[in-house]
């Protein structure tokens, strides 16, 4: 099963998965919460294992949307860790914080959710949660033909109500 986390941008999609996740123990994944000085890193949700992926710089190894530098490098260790992840199957939930803009461009995480979404679409066991902002749906739905889906908001995660 897919559920798709829906919400604007600096909404507390993030946040809402974090305090989520608190009192689980079947959930694997990536989160990208901002650090202290605001800057974005990759969260490793069962080992809390933390990496850096956006930077300041502007060198060759590094992938730009907008004003943001991300580091190639993250995003690869990002890809195959959910992919290991998804193959491996030991969490009841697999979360991809977040698909966009950069997926859009077949970048980011697009390797992992080109390998995850299919496997998860009509999966009863294991289920994907991709947070995607409310503006993108369509269009990543469309890119990843996702054919079946569950919409839900960080609402839905504090009342536990879909899982």
């Amino acid at each position: 099963m897919i559920y798709i986390l829906k919400g604007d941008i600096r909404t507390g999609k993030t946040t809402a998965l974090l305090n989520w996740i608190e009192k689980r123990n079947d959930v694997d994944g990536l989160l990208c919460p901002d650090n202290e000085n605001g800057k974005r890193y990759f969260l490793k949700v069962k080992s809390s294992e933390e990496f850096e992926f956006e930077t300041e710089q502007e060198p060759e190894k590094t992938i730009t949307i907008g004003r943001f530098h991300f580091l190639k490098s993250a995003f690869d260790e990002a890809n195959d860790y959910l992919i290991s992840k998804g193959k491996a199957q030991k969490s009841k939930y697999l979360i991809i914080d977040e698909l966009g803009k950069l997926e859009l461009q077949h970048t980011g995480l697009d390797d992992a959710a080109k390998v995850l979404i299919p496997d998860c679409i009509f999966n009863d066991k294991n289920h994907l949660i991709v947070v995607i902002r409310t503006s993108l749906i369509e269009k990543v739905v469309e890119h990843y033909q996702i054919k079946s889906y569950t919409l839900i908001t960080k609402e839905d995660l504090a009342k536990e109500c879909f899982a």
